[in-house]
């Protein structure tokens, strides 16, 4: 997979993709990341890709030329252009995997208080991952790209755990425990080193369900619908 990151602050990206999975995974040549600053294409001599916006308004507005022209300086045939904005649909799981069947992604990160409705145009779909405005849209790529990653052929070491995550089954995991078995008088629960698995697997999945029913009675719902149909 190619992806291309459009931005003012293509050092935002630094460190979350030099390390761990997503460092393999450039190492391994399974995913190819490379960062475009938006303001190498601005035709003003300072390099300024900002103004405020016609009829008024809060705050600056980036301009269409500079947005256009990074676009198109790597959009191909069989790119799929995104825009990282609060007015998008918002993302999950399911679209993660959408996305990782792609063969080329393109990110494009707002700033300030938007960019121009005429360079928008050009977006195959906008994203929001959260009901919340950001500083700017790289750390919305930033756990987009990291999402849908997970979903890549040879990413994973196991690729089974991107299937087993929470919102793929709408459910949360159960607890999970490791050494020591004691610990400020807390002990892991005896049926964990029972030897049982299938009564292990039982004790993870109830534990799992009480905690999605308490904490996101939404989902618990969406689990509960879910199991009726099988």
């Amino acid at each position: 997979m190619k992806i291309d990151i459009l931005s003012l602050f293509p050092q935002y990206f630094t460190g979350p993709f030099e390390t761990s999975i997503i460092k393999r995974a450039i190492e391994k040549k399974i995913v190819k990341i490379r960062n475009i600053d938006i303001r190498d294409f601005s035709i003003d001599k300072h390099k300024k890709v900002d103004d405020k916006p016609y009829g008024g308004g809060e705050g600056m507005v980036m301009r269409v030329e500079p947005v256009c022209k990074a676009i198109r300086s790597v959009k191909k045939e069989n790119s799929y252009l995104i825009y990282l904005t609060p007015q998008g649909k918002k993302f999950d799981y399911k679209k993660a995997k959408i996305l990782a069947k792609k063969n080329h992604l393109i990110f494009l990160c707002g700033h300030y208080e938007g960019i121009d409705e005429r360079a928008v145009e050009e977006v195959d779909e906008e994203i929001s991952i959260g009901d919340y405005v950001l500083t700017n849209g790289c750390l919305a790529a930033i756990v987009v790209i990291d999402a849908t990653l997970r979903f890549v052929k040879g990413v994973l070491g196991n690729q089974l755990s991107a299937e087993k995550d929470t919102y793929y089954n709408a459910v949360f995991k159960g607890p999970q425990y490791t050494r020591p078995f004691e610990f400020e008088d807390k002990k892991v629960p005896k049926i964990l080193i029972s030897g049982n698995h299938s009564k292990i697997a039982e004790y993870k999945y109830k534990k799992g369900v009480e905690k999605t029913k308490k904490i996101r009675p939404d989902l618990y719902k969406k689990h509960k619908l879910k199991k009726e149909k099988i």
